[in-house]
């Protein structure tokens, strides 16, 4: 007989009672802060159509789906939330009253290579404003992520938020070189997005592969590098083609931003591109200040997405906000909390005699709302009280012969030690 794997698959993870009550209490966080600022959870299968996945621009995440044919279908685990949300857009678009505010927190699936705070599944914050074309919709993503950090304990250094314009880069680069190649421009940015992970020299190889998707002279591509070291709008501004739009809509971002007092907590930084192909407009990341991890969390516009999958074209924006980099972090600040079981009251009765007087003292305790284990089996009264004081239960129930006789049970407080009766149901 084959021995049963007792870890779960690699790049996953199980959750016992004490991780699922962090795993909760960040998810509270989350939930707090996306309806305080008006938006509602909606949710969808983890199990995906594959074709929503499959875009031919070169991304990673294309090559790192779970994916898998049954009866025909060809299917896959969710590697991201946008599409499975442009298809719920695009399935009651004539209906939808605009602009909607929706969130989620689905868990994701991506089989890569793991690093710190980078897993096979994890679990995504979620936030899209659809219908809305106006930067005000970045800046209300952008102060709710703040929001959220600050409510999880983070102070307002621990985080910086860097912020582009791929439409901006779009701009700047057909003014200079791609104007008779607009369909190279996405898989462009799925390459200089790479720029961290392989270097400046190994991006230009890519970009003037002959073989490749962009193909550029290698003049230009040394070019198009080069312009991802732009650390200003000022010089983004002298790179740019007059009137740009995309450079005006960046600026009224940042005042935005100013009015919602992150001024100091976000910068324009040119390499931030995202690696996702259907990014049209301002994308964004966020990053601990020491740079010791990934981004914790990054988002940006898509106003095209529901056009590549047939439907009428809609502006959108969201961000995703993963698990796992932000928990790192907590941890590594002191700020993960310690949740003990939340448990109101236990009942013990003593023997078999008292089982049924249990019982029925335990269904009123709960019918009041509150939470009771009931002690099962047959349990000395010393383990009884050791478990329910290290199971973070406020009060124990004891019903003995005596108490029983006189219909009322013996309640302990846990915390004072203080005794009372009080009667049988």
């Amino acid at each position: 007989m084959t021995k049963i794997q007792t870890q779960p698959p690699r790049g996953t993870r199980d959750f016992y009672p004490e991780e699922l009550r962090v795993r909760s209490w960040l998810f509270d966080h989350w939930r707090t802060v996306a309806r305080s600022f008006g938006f509602e959870e909606v949710d969808a299968p983890i199990v995906e159509h594959a074709e929503l996945y499959q875009r031919k621009a070169g991304e990673e995440i294309v090559d790192q789906l779970y994916h898998f044919e049954l009866h025909d279908r060809h299917l896959a685990l969710r590697s991201e939330f946008t599409p499975s949300l442009a298809r719920m857009v695009m399935a009651r678009q004539g209906g939808l009253r605009w602009p909607i505010r929706w969130f989620s927190i689905p868990q994701c699936w991506r089989y890569e290579r793991m690093t710190r705070g980078r897993r096979r599944e994890h679990y995504q914050w979620n936030m899209d404003v659809w219908g809305e074309a106006g930067v005000g919709a970045e800046a209300e993503l952008i102060a709710a992520i703040f929001a959220a950090l600050d409510a999880l304990g983070l102070a307002p250094a621990d985080v910086r938020m860097r912020i582009n314009s791929r439409a901006l880069l779009e701009e700047t680069l057909r003014d200079r070189f791609l104007a008779d190649r607009p369909d190279a421009f996405a898989p462009l940015c799925v390459i200089i997005d790479k720029l961290d992970k392989i270097g400046a020299d190994a991006v230009v190889d890519q970009l003037a592969d002959p073989a490749g998707p962009v193909g550029l002279p290698r003049p230009e591509a040394k070019d198009a590098v080069a312009l991802l070291s732009v650390s200003g709008l000022e010089e983004a501004e002298r790179n740019a083609p007059a009137g740009s739009a995309a450079l005006a809509g960046l600026r009224e971002l940042f005042d935005r931003l100013d009015d919602y007092g992150l001024a100091d907590r976000v910068a324009f930084d040119a390499s931030v591109v995202r690696g996702l192909a259907y990014y049209t407009g301002v994308v964004f990341e966020a990053f601990d200040a020491e740079g010791s991890l990934r981004a914790i969390c990054g988002g940006g516009r898509y106003d095209r997405l529901l056009e590549t999958l047939g439907g009428k074209p809609v502006p959108a924006v969201g961000f995703g906000f993963g698990d796992a980099v932000i928990t790192e972090l907590l941890a590594d600040k002191g700020l993960l909390p310690e949740l003990p079981r939340d448990l109101d009251a236990v009942v013990f009765p003593f023997g078999a005699d008292e089982r049924r007087a249990g019982t029925l003292l335990a269904r009123a305790l709960r019918a009041q709302g509150r939470s009771v284990e009931l002690v099962l089996g047959e349990v000395k009264l010393k383990r009884a009280l050791a478990d329910a004081d290290r199971s973070g239960a406020r009060q124990i129930f004891l019903i003995g012969p005596d108490e029983q006789a006189r219909g009322v049970a013996r309640c302990r407080d846990l915390t004072t030690g203080e005794e009372r009766d009080e009667p049988l149901p």
